[in-house]
């Protein structure tokens, strides 16, 4: 997607469409998401883990925002657009801009090779659990 990509951009593409709400699905979502959350808390952090306990963290959020989407009403098919859905769906432009800029480090770490220290990791798990919160309080 291009930097004018939108919310609209998302359904005009498919990769966000409307859905019938499921709660089995949002509850086994939610499930999930907090068995993630818990194994990250459970390792240890050091050189070796420290990306794993972001990319177990960054997957926690993202289940949890996958159902809130589906309470709202959608299914998104990417990463990018779970942005666009928190500023233009929930109306949370800071949120939206933090869930990017994580998801940004996260796409480095899964598909370019980066390795977090042991502070990166801690500080941006700090700030996924943030965020995971003020989604589960809408939830």
């Amino acid at each position: 997607m291009n930097k004018n990509s939108d919310w609209k951009s998302c359904m005009d593409s498919l990769t966000a469409k409307r859905i019938r709400p499921d709660k089995g699905k949002i509850k086994s979502l939610l499930k999930s998401s907090g068995s993630k959350l818990e194994s990250e808390g459970r390792l240890e952090m050091d050189d070796v883990t420290a990306t794993s306990k972001f990319s177990l963290a960054y997957e926690s959020l993202r289940e949890s925002l996958e159902a809130l989407a589906i309470k709202k009403g959608y299914k998104i098919y990417n990463h990018e657009c779970y942005t666009y859905f928190l500023k233009e769906i929930i109306r949370e432009s800071e949120k939206g801009d933090e869930f990017d800029s994580i998801r940004k480090i996260r796409n480095a770490v899964n598909y370019y090779g980066k390795e977090l220290k042991p502070k990166q990791a801690e500080d941006l798990i700090k700030r996924i659990r943030n965020l995971r919160s003020f989604v589960l309080n809408i939830l």
